[in-house]
């Protein structure tokens, strides 16, 4: 049996076990097969079958009828990709082809002036950038190295250095994670510093630190505790609140009655790892349960599956986790 689909730039033939991808444009055959046909190989690791690229043709072969039908949307995606200007990279291609849904180039991140081009590696990853992008409201929740930060910090960066947003505002609560940082030597600055540096170690890896420190000289961007943020109304601006499990109750609303006209924030938090003293309920625990029904109102779990920082680190969440229903 023989289908052909056509479209501007793509058709593909399927004959028995094989199908056949024919582009228009020889060019982009590198940017879809990557360097040394490495994009080939990794979706030969999850089809199986082989594919073998010739001229402006791409062919898998040796697949079951699943393969087939697969092989064409993951192709159609990767064209996509490359026609819009960019370069998937390997993780993309993983996270691509691991998804029974699949990426689409929409959920990148391109960040102008940008060291890096940022894509979701898990579905939920995806969903994540587009609730951010649809509400002016979101809210994370996930356990560590799933992306929370990093993701929110990347979107944001794309929204003030594309001129879509006037300030970015990163702030989170001053909450000792077992340590006491009082006795430290300095101004007040020097010893909330410490809390402060997972924003710096983001933004520095997504965008030049000539760039970062033009935008804070130029207070586009500001950074600072949570507490600074009480009689503040934001306009114009992207604020995100990490470590929001260690905010009260009281901080939580206090946060989120902060935004102005034409504001969006982002609120992330881990409610695993609550470091606020006994009988002191967490502001981020108590919003889910008041704002879930909130039309407006976006919420995200994500879990160990889209654990992305470490694949050792997923082990360590699952022991943990076993460790505690035992």
């Amino acid at each position: 049996m023989r289908l052909d689909y056509a479209y501007n730039w793509i058709y593909a033939q399927y004959v028995e076990d094989t199908i056949t991808i024919v582009l228009d444009n020889r060019d982009m055959l590198s940017g879809v097969c990557g360097a040394n046909d490495e994009n080939l190989r990794l979706i030969e690791g999850f089809l199986g079958g082989r594919i073998i690229a010739r001229g402006n043709e791409i062919r898998l072969e040796g697949v079951d009828q699943n393969g087939l039908q697969r092989f064409k949307p993951i192709m159609d995606n990767l064209i996509g990709v490359v026609k819009a200007g960019e370069i998937p990279s390997a993780g993309y291609i993983r996270a691509l082809v691991g998804e029974e849904q699949l990426l689409t180039p929409e959920e990148m991140i391109h960040i102008p002036q940008g060291l890096r081009r940022v894509y979701p590696r898990t579905r939920n990853q995806g969903l994540y950038i587009q609730g951010m992008r649809s509400h002016e409201i979101s809210f994370c929740i996930g356990p560590a190295g799933t992306g929370k930060t990093y993701l929110a910090i990347a979107e944001a960066l794309r929204l003030v250095l594309s001129k879509k947003m006037r300030k970015l505002v990163l702030t989170r609560p001053v909450v000792e994670a077992g340590e006491n940082l009082g006795f430290l030597p300095g101004d007040l600055a020097q010893k909330i510093s410490p809390y402060l540096r997972p924003f710096y170690d983001a933004m520095e890896s997504l965008a030049p630190y000539e760039v970062i420190r033009h935008l804070e000289e130029n207070r586009v961007i500001e950074i600072a505790p949570l507490a600074y943020m009480r009689g503040r109304s934001l306009n114009e601006a992207v604020i995100i609140l990490d470590e929001a499990q260690n905010t009260t109750k009281e901080q939580m609303k206090m946060f989120l009655t902060r935004l102005g006209t034409g504001a969006r924030a982002v609120i992330t938090g881990d409610i695993t790892q609550i470091d606020l003293p006994r009988r002191v309920d967490s502001g981020l625990v108590h919003a889910v349960s008041v704002l879930s029904g909130v039309e407006g109102i976006y919420f995200i779990y994500l879990h160990t599956g889209d654990v992305v920082r470490n694949p050792l680190i997923k082990k360590i969440i699952e022991a943990y986790e076993h460790e505690k229903k035992t």
